[in-house]
């Protein structure tokens, strides 16, 4: 942080807005530090706090107007792109999927204050059609709220903050060494998890060639696409999937037992799908088999794709008297054409 005050003191406010930007584009520069110590500067006068502050909320909403504009454009991949930089791609792409769907504008407001939620809550509003007036409100006043925060907390502790720079100084070596062994720790547990979750389930895989073609079958495997609704709306799934999310999925215990269960998703590593794998093998289920690839990879291979509704689960939690309105292009989207497909799993 010392080094932070003197190119602050150097460079000013235009040094805010850099590091601003940078770090809500993506990289892994902190600016929360940069903000309070630029609070902590104004208040001696070193450098204007309302042009500081301006510049961090205009360089926040540059970048996530920049990422909104990639997720309308590009959609799903965006956000896969930037969960698998994250430290938890595992959960990344379901975690911000639950928080924008329970929470919508109001999440995008809450956004800078939720670890790892700040950079993907732009594309995922693109992604998911939130209009641009709404997002630009929301991420405006996100910006505001978080830029105002660190700055008044480096107005309020100018002192202590002062005394942290003086002790960073002197101490430099052994305050680097504490936060790259926490943080080291930290993506070690991530890399653990990641890899025992892929043995578990490295043998139980199956390709897209193997199930398009057990899709053909007498006895058919039985297809869970698995994600949030407010996903599975914006997204295409294999013709036929039931559309369940993880919470359904701990819910049922109504799956058939006597022919294979393959789930897929639109996560990196397939994630939601080796989650939802592990809860049913938890259940007793054996014949359990997450999709390589996922929908990605059945939509690369040049497959049929299938646009509907997630599935309504029953008051008694069964998944199979649920219905489904999977629609392909061409198709009869009644009701009762709807039924026949959920009966046909």
């Amino acid at each position: 942080m010392d080094s932070i005050a003197a190119e602050l003191a150097q460079f000013g406010v235009p040094f805010v807005g850099l590091n601003v930007f940078l770090q809500q584009i993506g990289l892994p520069i902190p600016s929360v530090p940069t903000m309070m110590v630029a609070g902590a500067l104004a208040a001696s006068g070193r450098i204007s706090l309302p042009a500081a502050f301006a510049i961090a909320v205009a360089a926040s909403l540059i970048a996530d107007l920049l990422w909104f504009a990639a997720g309308r454009r590009y959609g799903y991949p965006v956000l896969r792109f930037l969960c698998r930089v994250s430290l938890s791609p595992d959960t990344c792409v379901r975690q911000t999927e639950g928080i924008f769907e329970r929470w919508g504008f109001y999440s995008v407001v809450v956004s800078k204050f939720v670890p790892g939620f700040s950079t993907v809550a732009p594309p995922i509003a693109g992604a998911l059609s939130m209009r641009v007036g709404a997002f630009v409100l929301a991420s405006a006043a996100s910006a505001a709220l978080w830029a105002g925060a660190a700055m008044i907390a480096g107005v309020l502790f100018a002192h202590e903050i002062d005394a942290v720079l003086i002790w960073m100084s002197l101490h430099l070596p052994l305050a680097g060494f504490a936060v790259f062994g926490v943080a080291a720790a930290y993506a070690a547990m991530k890399a653990w998890q990641r890899l025992r979750i892929a043995r578990l389930l490295a043998g139980s895989m199956i390709t897209v060639a193997e199930l398009s073609e057990r899709l053909a079958d007498a006895q058919p495997p039985f297809v869970i696409d698995v994600g949030s609704s407010l996903a599975q709306r914006g997204r295409s799934h294999i013709p036929g999937a039931a559309l369940l999310d993880l919470d359904t999925l701990a819910r049922c215990d109504d799956f058939p037992r006597d022919r294979d269960i393959v789930l897929y998703c639109a996560c990196p590593n397939e994630a939601s799908a080796r989650r939802g794998a592990q809860i049913l093998l938890a259940k007793g289920y054996r014949r359990v088999r997450p999709l390589a690839g996922g929908i990605d990879a059945w939509t690369s291979a040049g497959h049929p794709v299938a646009h509907g509704t997630p599935i309504i689960v029953s008051p008694a939690g069964s998944a199979r008297s649920a219905r489904t309105a999977d629609v392909m292009d061409g198709d009869d989207a009644s009701p009762a054409t709807a039924e026949k497909r959920t009966a046909a799993l």
